[in-house]
């Protein structure tokens, strides 16, 4: 397997590039449009082909390259079954494998941050989207959140797999790559160390997050599989727009 950790700096996202050796075809997961260029520069500096991108969630701080991508090269889009996206090919659903040539991704629906949630796993490594982050988890107040749905997920699902499995998640804001599945257990202040459900619910309670600057753009956007709004404020203008400098995580 061919592998990249490339990172959007304005949203602090990381997209993950994921090839097959034997086919050459490729993944993209959570690809952002500003970092579209990047992105198929990499993807062909390997010698690969884009066949597929997909999206861990509905995302609610950037607009996902998608669609601009299924124009521009004709990738094919996945996303959540559930989450019923008409501009998606496919539909992901829990447990049935998603394959890119010969690497096969389990999905595992993971909600609680948003009701459509699903994390990845492939071999050593599961990449969690914003259910589980480094120290961390994604916010639980928008979106068909639930706390107590997150905690299931991330303690039911993800922390089920072996310790030594690689987390790479959805974003981090503290330049750190990866984690896995023994750290986030024995120190994620959030999820970690024994935190019951309930201590978990009274913790993201607690946090008094502002409202989401971007969401009233990015949701309808990205539920049109990446389509950047018209009437998009000039301060939002680069979450639509090409970056200049999107570095490699």
């Amino acid at each position: 397997m061919l592998f990249r950790q490339l990172f959007e700096p304005l949203s602090s996202t990381y997209t993950y590039l994921l090839g097959c050796e034997e086919t050459g075809q490729a993944v993209l997961i959570d690809p952002v449009v500003n970092s579209i260029d990047r992105d198929l520069a990499t993807v062909a500096s390997l010698g690969l082909k884009l066949a597929w991108t997909l999206d861990t969630h509905v995302h609610a701080d950037h607009i996902t390259a998608a669609l601009h991508l299924r124009q521009q090269v004709g990738s094919k889009i996945a996303a959540a079954a559930i989450d019923r996206l008409p501009c998606a090919d496919l539909g992901v659903v829990d447990d049935v494998p998603f394959t890119v040539g010969e690497l096969a991704l389990r999905p595992m629906h993971t909600p609680g941050h948003t009701a459509g949630h699903f994390a990845f796993a492939l071999d050593d490594r599961v990449f969690t989207g914003d259910a589980l982050l480094i120290d961390g988890c994604g916010r639980t107040d928008f979106q068909e959140g639930d706390a107590g749905t997150l905690y299931d997920s991330v303690t039911g699902k993800l922390f089920a797999l072996p310790d030594e499995c690689l987390v790479y998640p959805g974003h981090d804001y503290q330049d750190r790559q990866v984690s896995s599945i023994g750290q986030e257990k024995r120190r994620n202040p959030r999820l970690g160390v024994g935190k019951t459900r309930e201590e978990f619910e009274r913790i993201m309670a607690g946090l008094k997050l502002p409202y989401p600057k971007f969401i009233d753009w990015a949701v309808p956007g990205n539920r049109r599989c990446g389509v950047c709004p018209k009437d998009l404020p000039e301060q939002m203008q680069a979450y639509c727009g090409r970056m200049t400098e999107s570095p490699q995580g």
